[in-house]
């Protein structure tokens, strides 16, 4: 059975979609922007004041590519009817034995992918701490997926880290010192039942792995437990 906890979507953003992103999209419509289209949602008006309305005073520095990336994320996540999937301890060995290749999608999809909790863990940002991974916002088009990987989540905690990463499904991954994929990195984590991500490309193969566990038809609008 997988753990019910707060996404990110319900910690930060819900009360701000219920006012912010009508207006955005009613201005998206009648401008006739597509809302896949990334740069062109940027240079809405609404969403403009957005940006800036949630922008810290101190700026965003070399953040700014992850911010709007997540807010990006967030605003289709909330079009496409906040389509949640939860995994357990099963739906994870699912994705950590590689189940096999991601199902052909016509329609472009965008969903939350929350990962049982405090079981895999990265470093946002290289050589600092490692944090756990709670999920990911996944959007896919086409062939290219775009996974935005939240790390530090907790309902106590002012904030939290993103990862962001784009691309088709990465071949012949491997790790340059031959540990499989997501193994642990952090000392007992072997004996703790832990996992790691190391690298963008590792996070998109997790999301990549997220896809074809789900199947050809995406997860329903709401919530979708696996495991």
């Amino acid at each position: 059975m997988t753990e019910s906890r707060p996404t990110p979507f319900d910690l930060v953003f819900a009360e701000l979609a219920e006012e912010k992103f009508p207006p955005i999209a009613e201005s998206l419509r009648q401008a006739g922007v597509d809302p896949w289209d990334r740069d062109a949602v940027l240079m809405a008006r609404p969403m403009i004041e957005l940006i800036h309305e949630l922008r810290p005073e101190s700026g965003l520095g070399e953040a700014v590519d992850e911010f709007v990336a997540l807010l990006h994320a967030v605003l289709l996540f909330w079009l496409e009817g906040g389509r949640t999937v939860r995994l357990g301890g099963t739906g994870l060995a699912g994705l950590l034995a590689d189940v096999g290749p991601a199902p052909r999608r016509d329609a472009p999809v965008a969903y939350y992918a929350q990962y049982p909790p405090r079981r895999l863990w990265g470093a946002p940002v290289p050589g600092e701490a490692h944090e756990p991974l709670d999920g990911c916002f996944v959007l896919r088009s086409g062939e290219h997926l775009t996974a935005v990987g939240v790390f530090g989540l907790h309902p106590s905690r002012e904030g939290f880290a993103v990862v962001t990463v784009t691309g088709p499904r990465p071949s012949s991954l491997a790790r340059e010192d031959g540990s499989p994929l997501f193994a642990p990195t952090l000392p007992g984590g072997e004996a703790a039942g832990l996992h790691s991500v190391t690298g963008m490309e590792e996070l998109l193969e997790l999301a990549w792995r997220g896809e074809a566990l789900i199947g050809g038809a995406g997860p329903a609008p709401g919530l979708t437990g696996i495991g």
